[in-house]
């Protein structure tokens, strides 16, 4: 007879076939066994102990729970980029509420490609996620209305998704950007330039949009030259910087619409003697320990991140209330560069 202690020669990740085979027993033994079942005897229990840990098995919690007909016990982020500081404290907060709510967290970046967006959301609900926390990138969602209609939960952040009906945590893009602007304006400049992302941005449009409110609020035609949006591409930040700051009408100060556009302007205003008074959208990491600490607009990620992540378990726990869109608010800091003299 075969010798049953000794493990047997399987590829991948051992099953309980393999424990029953270790351990002498049928299938329905181990299985007692792992999940806490009475009905086993002393000895024969831990035989099959003994061979789950010669294995090093490990129970498949989300098929039993599908089986069982209760909670994955995980959720899944999709941000546009985990590297951006933004977005990495906005999930670290959701993954603190997850814990609290003995969930699992699955974290995916988007980077701007709606194709990946849809893959990455697809292959959470494949694994059968109790609900998505979704940076909204593409502008056809059905494929979400599909997955809503077979049950997921599905909480939107930093930007919403048009014809669904799901909850939405925003900033307040509009009046943030306008704070900043009018900011500028009281320290005496009328000639300010806005830098922001591309356009077809929900986040970039918005403060493109209270930008050009502050400036018209205040009475101020905006030069084309003033404006410039598109990704933060190094390239694209000088020359925009040179139409910027030469010709008749140089801007004197400048409102740039993300963190990641605001370093890539520091960048290039580094070596100028003379620089623009700057306001950023933003707060990033150090801008308070430059030479010129930066003023910024600052949006509150962990908050952001935090109210989703409630709303999200609310509804997996039952709420079937009307979505809720919340905007938080946004904060002035200044520190310096938004305060630089004509």
């Amino acid at each position: 007879m075969p010798d049953r202690t000794e493990q047997p020669a399987t590829a991948g990740r051992p099953t309980i076939k393999d424990v029953a085979a270790v351990a002498g027993v049928g299938f329905k033994t181990v299985s007692r066994v792992v999940n806490g079942e009475p009905g086993v005897k002393a000895a024969t229990a831990d035989r099959v102990r003994k061979a789950i840990d010669q294995l090093g098995f490990r129970r498949n919690d989300s098929a039993r729970l599908l089986r069982e007909g209760r909670r994955a016990g995980c959720i899944g982020i999709i941000l546009e980029d985990l590297a951006d500081p933004f977005y990495s404290l906005l999930s670290r907060a959701v993954e603190e509420v997850a814990r609290a709510h003995d969930s699992l967290l699955f974290t995916g970046s988007s980077a701007e490609d709606p194709s990946r967006e849809r893959e990455l959301a697809l292959a959470f609900t494949s694994r059968r996620v109790d609900g998505l926390i979704v940076v909204p990138t593409a502008a056809d969602h059905g494929y979400l209305a599909a997955e809503l209609a077979a049950g997921t939960t599905v909480v939107t952040v930093d930007r919403p998704v048009h014809g669904l009906d799901v909850d939405t945590v925003l900033c307040d893009n509009v009046g943030g950007s306008r704070t900043g602007v009018d900011h500028l304006l009281r320290q005496g400049h009328r000639r300010i330039g806005y830098l922001g992302d591309s356009a077809d941005i929900f986040t970039a449009a918005e403060r493109l949009h209270g930008y050009r409110g502050a400036m018209a609020g205040a009475g101020y035609a905006v030069q084309d030259d003033w404006v410039s949006m598109g990704p933060p591409d190094p390239v694209r930040i000088r020359l925009a910087l040179g139409r910027m700051l030469v010709g008749r009408w140089p801007v004197t100060a400048l409102m740039c619409g993300n963190n990641r556009t605001t370093v890539a302007v520091l960048r290039e205003l580094a070596s100028m003697e003379r620089r623009p008074a700057l306001v950023g959208f933003d707060d990033f990491e150090l801008a308070d320990l430059l030479a010129v600490p930066v003023t910024v607009v600052a949006q509150d990620p962990v908050r952001m991140g935090r109210t989703a992540a409630e709303l999200l378990f609310r509804r997996i726990e039952g709420d079937r209330g009307e979505p809720q869109r919340i905007e938080l608010p946004t904060r002035l800091l200044p520190r310096g560069s938004g305060e630089q003299p004509l």
